[in-house]
Formats: structure tokens, sequence, C-alpha cells
């Protein structure tokens, strides 16, 4: 059993949109499949990843250092003990030699894209969707096939106004989502919330709104927020600050008593540990955002959730960044709070598989081995086409 060859191309996911720091005129992604010469049904087994959007593409560092990396190990050494399948743990030391630590921005996104593929190969080689394969080696063998679900939009885009806004959050709601987030920082404070207004007048008496910053604001500004903000009844206040400016989190968080939401940028488990204990965190009411695809993948994941754990946070209080099937089947089998989802946005990358149907922001998931993303038929045309 051996992986006989890794392909990666940078695909672009451009648009007109922004958020308070970012636009992505020129956002690309890395798509990577892991190729093995496990046959099933007369055909090579094949896992598939890509990285989350808001950091770019990695080509570069995994063609030229963690693809050969894994290619020149000898086979036997990324096996499983009964070496009937390959060993996520064992690749990821394996992409990690010779690595140095800390400087994990582009790099974990690199390795978690890698990751990811491998997690996709090795549940397929266990014919088991990922979320089943994950709760019976580090859950309780019943994974929640229920999982919450909010949409994520609410961008500034060049034509914006508010009419376009009302109707893109009505549009979520027609979908089945309860909760939706909006952009803020990209605009003055007043015109913020005369957004935020706009949005909440279409909500319902049960559906809820979270905005996000994007890690726009100093703490002057976090806190002129915070004061606007605490007079709306959000589903939470995201990534205020600087992701390692774990004193204004902290400063923030004495002041602003609802919820806070952030970590979707900090990417490895001793990032996680001082946002934990030096952030101003409170587990009763705030979330966590940590996504593996852009963190070193699942294999520093799980090493973040039993951190969390140790620390007396239950996973229930993580919601992955992504909104991908990654997260999404991560979230069913580890008991986490649920998953972003990016209705219309960053296609064909963004979104779940062609039939689940949204209700009340919760969703089913199929049963599909691996992470599924065979039932995303626009998404597994792409990956077809790498592998040609």
């Amino acid at each position: 059993m051996r992986i006989t060859k890794i392909i990666e191309e940078t695909k672009s996911i451009k648009s007109d949109m922004k958020n308070a720091y970012i636009d992505f005129s020129k956002m690309t992604l890395s798509l990577v499949a892991v190729c093995s010469d496990v046959i099933r049904n007369g055909k090579p087994l094949i896992g598939y990843g890509f990285n989350s959007n808001g950091r770019y593409g990695q080509g570069h560092l995994i063609r030229e250092r963690f693809v050969p990396r894994i290619l020149e190990c000898k086979p036997n050494l990324l096996l499983n003990e009964e070496e009937d399948n390959f060993d996520p743990h064992k690749i990821w030391k394996t992409m990690m030699t010779n690595e140095k630590p800390g400087g994990h921005g582009e790099r974990s996104v690199a390795v978690g894209t890698i990751d990811m593929a491998v997690w996709d190969l090795v549940s397929k080689i266990e014919n088991k969707p990922l979320f089943q394969l994950l709760s019976e080696r580090y859950g309780n063998g019943k994974p929640n096939k229920r999982v919450f679900v909010y949409a994520a939009g609410g961008y500034y885009w060049p034509e914006g106004n508010l009419d376009a806004l009302k109707d893109e959050m009505k549009s979520y709601l027609d979908k089945g989502y309860s909760v939706v987030k909006k952009k803020i920082g990209g605009l003055s404070l007043s015109e913020d919330c005369k957004r935020i207004e706009a949005v909440l007048n279409v909500l319902g008496p049960k559906d809820k709104l979270a905005v996000d910053a994007n890690g726009r604001f100093d703490l002057k500004t976090a806190l002129e927020y915070g004061k606007e903000l605490s007079k709306y009844n959000l589903f939470w206040y995201e990534e205020p600050g600087d992701p390692l400016d774990f004193s204004l989190h902290a400063e923030l968080s004495k002041f602003y008593k609802k919820p806070l939401a952030t970590g979707e940028n900090l990417f490895s488990v001793q990032d996680a540990r001082n946002l934990i204990n030096y952030a101003g965190m409170r587990k009763d009411i705030d979330w966590l955002q940590f996504d593996c695809a852009l963190s070193y993948g699942l294999v520093e994941y799980l090493k973040i959730l039993d951190m969390i754990k140790e620390n007396g946070w239950s996973p229930e209080r993580c919601i992955p960044h992504g909104g991908h099937q990654m997260s999404l089947a991560i979230a069913a089998g580890l008991g986490l709070g649920g998953n972003e989802s990016y209705p219309g946005l960053f296609q064909p990358y963004g979104g779940f598989p062609d039939e689940v149907i949204i209700e009340n922001s919760f969703i089913n998931l199929p049963e599909v081995p691996g992470i599924g993303f065979e039932k995303k038929s626009d998404l597994y045309k792409e990956m077809i086409d790498l592998t040609k």
C-alpha cells in the first residue's frame, strides 16, 4: 500500500466583494489529490482536499517541501500498525520533518490542505463517512449527523446598498437558515449600524444575526463598536481585533458582556492555548472558530480539542470557520457546536452536498465514504478534472 502521487493545482475563487480587511479580487486556493494504489471498484482510491477561503493557495510550499517528503518516505512508514490503511498522524509527522516551531501562517495552510486529502482517503479505504470514522476513533462512536449551520455573507460589494443586503439575507432565510452573519468594520460605525438594523428588520423573532469585523479594530474602535452592538441581541461579535492581540480581546470581554467569537486565524495548539489563557474568553458564552484546513489539518485540530477540554471547555463551543464539508464532518464526528456556511459564495468549494436540506439552520449529513465531496456535483467535477 502506497501513495503513488500527489497533485496540486491553484484555483481562483476571486470576486468583487470585500470584508473590513481584504478584498477577494485575487483570492486563490490549492486543490489537492492524494492518489493511492488501493483499488476499489476497478479504480484507485483518491483523497481530495483544499484550503479554506481567506488564505491564498499554497502550491509552491506544497510542491516544494511537503509533497516530496511524503513521496520520498518509505511507504510502510506511512501505514498504521495493521498496514491496512494510511496513518494520518505519521504522514503529518513526515510532512513536518525539519520544520522549526512557530511561523505558522502559510505553512499551516499547506499542511492542512494535504491533511484534508489524507483523511478523505483514509476514510474511503475504511469505506466509512469521515464523521463516522472520527466518532469511532476519538468520540463515542455515535456521530451527531444533524449539524447546526449558519449562513455567512453580508460582505461589502461595489454596488451594495441596503436593499441588496436585505435581499441577500432574505435569500438565506428562504434556504432554511435561521442564523445569518454580516460584515462590519468596512464603513463608519453609524453606517454599519444602519446595515445591522436593515438586516434585523428582515429577520423573524427566532432568527439571529452575527457580525464579523475580521480583525480590523484597535482597542478603542473595538470598544466603540462594542458599546453600540450591546444594544442588539446578536448571536456573536466576531474577531474584533488582531487574532494575536489577546490583551485587546481580554479588555473588550470585560466591557462587552454578550457573546464573542474568534480563532479562525490562529493556526496551532500553542496559539489556541494562549487564546484560552490570556484573551478573556468565557467558556459559557463565547465561541471558538479554529479551522482545521488552515491550521495544520485535523491532526493538529485534535490536539486543540484535547487542550480546550483540559481547560474546561466543551467542544460544543467550537463552530469552525471555513464553510466546507471537512469542517462539517468534524462537527458531526467530534461533537462540535456547528459549522459555517457560504451559500452561493466561494463556489464550488463552499457549501454542502447537493441533496441536503436546511431546516431551521440544521442539516442532516448523507452517508458517503470519505468527506463526501462526491455528493457535491460541481465540486467533484473539479476534483475529477484534477486527476485526469
